[in-house]
């Protein structure tokens, strides 16, 4: 009976330091002003998030198997998941530090690798070393992008972004490769112009996301609130327009508001300086 006991206790232990392996996630959050620890993560945020991560890879995946068109597909509807994780979460005051955390590892998959090695495999490679130069630009980029967005998060203006958003960056590089696959632009049927301009639009719209410069981050938009009928009749034509040509408008849209930041910025140092004369 002795021996019995003994065996079971190392058994016990072992079971104990097994289910620590699986143990709930815990972070301190704030109530009251008071610091209390919770446990467990919340679900529907993170399913969004975790589907977004999802698009993602099928992009890489799909990207490597010269599937061009459902890669730049997958961007876009990674976009789409990434915005309704911090939506849903705010909504649902579900929001938590891992939440963050895993959005933003989401995000560098998503919209820093996965758009650079769709287009880079379509036809920025076979730049040489040009190719690899740029292509690197943007994804170190897209990664110092949202490690300032982390720092940041508690302190920037929510109506803004400090530069360009990953997930616009993305939209303009899934637009070339979406427009240009429609065209049949892949392979040696590819005009070496092209693919030089490709080069340097990831290298500039790398850039922009790490300029100090404001752009809009349409996150006042309160979705609770009630709102005019022709609101709804608006967003019906606006579907009904991007179902023209999803390609080209979505491109035409993400260019508008990659350029719009720098526009903005530079119009009101320029309508200071006016002003100052």
């Amino acid at each position: 009976m002795a021996d019995d006991q003994n065996t079971d206790k190392p058994k016990s232990q072992f079971e104990a330091e097994a289910l620590l392996l699986v143990d709930d996630h815990e972070e301190e959050v704030s109530i009251n002003g008071k610091t209390v620890r919770k446990r467990g993560v919340y679900l529907l945020p993170n399913l969004f998030t975790t589907a977004a991560l999802f698009s993602g890879f099928f992009a890489i995946v799909s990207g490597m198997n010269g599937r061009y068109e459902a890669a730049a597909m997958a961007i876009f509807a990674s976009m789409v998941f990434d915005g309704l994780d911090g939506r849903v979460a705010r909504l649902m005051n579900a929001q938590s530090k891992f939440g963050a955390e895993y959005d933003s590892l989401a995000d560098m998959v998503s919209f820093g690798v996965a758009p650079a090695l769709v287009i880079f495999t379509w036809g920025v490679g076979d730049l040489g070393k040009f190719g690899w130069m740029v292509t690197f630009i943007y994804i170190a980029c897209a990664a110092l992008r949202l490690a300032r967005f982390n720092t940041q998060i508690d302190t920037a203006d929510k109506n803004y972004f400090t530069g360009l958003a990953s997930p616009a960056a993305a939209a303009v590089i899934a637009g070339v490769v979406w427009v240009a696959s429609e065209e049949r632009w892949v392979g040696e049927q590819m005009p070496t112009e092209l693919a030089v301009f490709a080069g340097v639009l990831i290298a500039i719209v790398g850039m922009l996301m790490i300029l100090n410069v404001p752009y809009h981050s349409f996150k006042g938009i309160d979705l609770r609130g009630r709102v005019p009928f022709v609101v709804i009749i608006l967003i019906v034509l606006g579907f009904g327009v991007v179902a023209l040509d999803p390609a080209r408008i979505l491109l035409a849209v993400a260019m508008l508001y990659a350029v719009s930041g720098p526009v903005q910025h530079f119009y009101k140092r320029f309508r200071a300086s006016s002003e100052q004369k």
